[in-house]
């Protein structure tokens, strides 16, 4: 009889995926991750005009589902996705939280789909309609469409602009500046969350914080969830599945960098084992539970990463605690009610860092990629999908309405497809004849 081989180890790590912390380190070390990822997942919600405990709720069960899919292999934790507010926002205007939710769980069923065909043909068709020149540009839209939104937030208090309120986004976003630029170790993870805490601060000693709902509210309440068939008729949003589903295959790009990433770290390629179809299965899963619960589109969170690498702490009973953590928090009525007590300059001070890094992740990729702008048929693909999409030139069509970003992921992808590699009056300087 063969003996059994012998677990491998990462030698670099404190603790590896699969070994479980002393109690006292399982709480710290949970809650630490849950700190990290805490300001991110919390201002999705606040920034679409959902509930901040069910992205709480939503972000633990889905997190612990992902663990669960994954066969326990793959320390991630699952946050709200940024990828998907400029096209929320709009459909919470148009069609509440209901059309949110089929456009979430679309999201979420692709994800489920696009991870049987890895099953059947592999992954390489993924970066052949997606390859950087489609999707720099496209996060590049992400970001700086919100760029009004987070404008507002900052200046205008009920249809008038107010100075006051301008100063006190700028002070937050100084602070956040400043925090990320001189803070280490953990605390330089958390510089968003922190902005907020202390923008917040400088917003009370302005006066412009109502305190009284966070008095009045409980200690314990259950997230007023929305649950399809009980607190809502279900009914069919075409528009907002055609919306949201398409930009489903920009997130899938994130997540596959941040597979890459914890594949560095951790020494294991999860590619191959539990797989690219568990991974895919997992991520999807959590977008589809919070589509039942209230919550917005999950995804896997970099901020989590962050954690791991500084504290070569692997485990992934940590990410497991941090999860259930975030269930138990969103039942806790008076975070729920601080939360949404934060005023909108400080929402705006971060989201001006924030939204502008998300663009710049955009241009990183077409940095780090070389894609050369020399070429006409690169300049024509970002140029069509940053005007489009930062534009928002909607399609409304048969009664349905899509955003610009819903549009210029479609018609981006279609383009790369399409179109040659070099025009027909361009010059050719790497020997080839096309």
């Amino acid at each position: 009889m063969a003996s059994k081989q012998p677990r491998y180890r990462n030698p670099d790590a404190v603790l590896d995926i699969w070994e479980k912390p002393k109690f006292g380190q399982w709480v710290g070390l949970s809650i630490q991750h849950l700190f990290s990822m805490f300001g991110s997942t919390v201002l999705v919600p606040i920034l679409v005009g959902l509930n901040p405990g069910i992205a709480l709720f939503s972000s633990g069960v889905g997190t612990l589902m992902y663990i669960l899919i994954t066969k326990g292999k793959i320390p991630a934790y699952m946050g709200s996705s940024f990828s998907f507010i400029v096209v929320m926002q709009s459909l919470m205007k148009a069609g509440g939280y209901p059309a949110i939710a089929q456009g979430t769980l679309a999201v979420g069923l692709v994800y489920l789909l696009v991870s049987l065909l890895v099953a059947f043909i592999g992954s390489d068709w993924i970066d052949k309609a997606l390859p950087p020149i489609v999707v720099g540009p496209i996060i590049m839209v992400i970001g700086l469409s919100l760029a009004g939104s987070a404008a507002t937030n900052a200046t205008i208090v009920n249809h008038h602009y107010s100075l006051l309120s301008f100063g006190i986004a700028i002070a937050t976003l100084l602070i956040t500046i400043i925090f990320n630029m001189f803070l280490r170790g953990f605390l330089g993870l958390i510089p968003i969350l922190l902005g907020i805490v202390f923008g917040y601060l400088i917003a009370v000693l302005a006066g412009v914080v109502d305190l009284a709902p966070v008095a009045a509210a409980p200690w314990f309440k259950v997230p007023a969830f929305q649950i399809p068939g009980v607190t809502y008729p279900i009914g069919l949003h075409l528009d907002a599945i055609l919306s949201m589903a398409p930009i489903a295959f920009v997130t899938m790009t994130e997540h596959m960098g941040h597979i890459m990433v914890l594949n560095k770290l951790t020494h294991r390629n999860f590619f191959k084992d539990p797989g690219l179809t568990h991974t895919l299965a997992g991520d999807g899963t959590a977008s589809m539970i919070a589509s039942f619960v209230g919550g917005p589109p999950i995804t896997s969170y970099g901020e989590n990463i962050g954690v791991l690498a500084i504290t070569r702490v692997h485990s992934v009973y940590m990410l497991g605690g941090a999860g259930l953590f975030a269930i138990i928090f969103s039942f806790v009525g008076k975070l729920s009610a601080l939360i949404e007590s934060i005023p909108s300059p400080v929402i705006g001070g971060v989201s001006f860092l924030l939204f502008g890094v998300i663009a710049s992740s955009g241009m990183r990729v077409l940095v780090d990629n070389h894609v050369d702008f020399n070429e006409k048929r690169n300049l024509m693909i970002a140029a069509t999908i940053l005007v489009i999409g930062i534009g928002n030139a909607s399609l409304q069509i048969w009664g349905l309405t899509f955003s610009g970003l819903s549009v210029v992921t479609v018609l981006g992808i279609a383009m790369n497809l399409l179109l040659p590699k070099h025009a027909s009056n361009e010059e050719v300087t790497d020997g080839t004849d096309e």
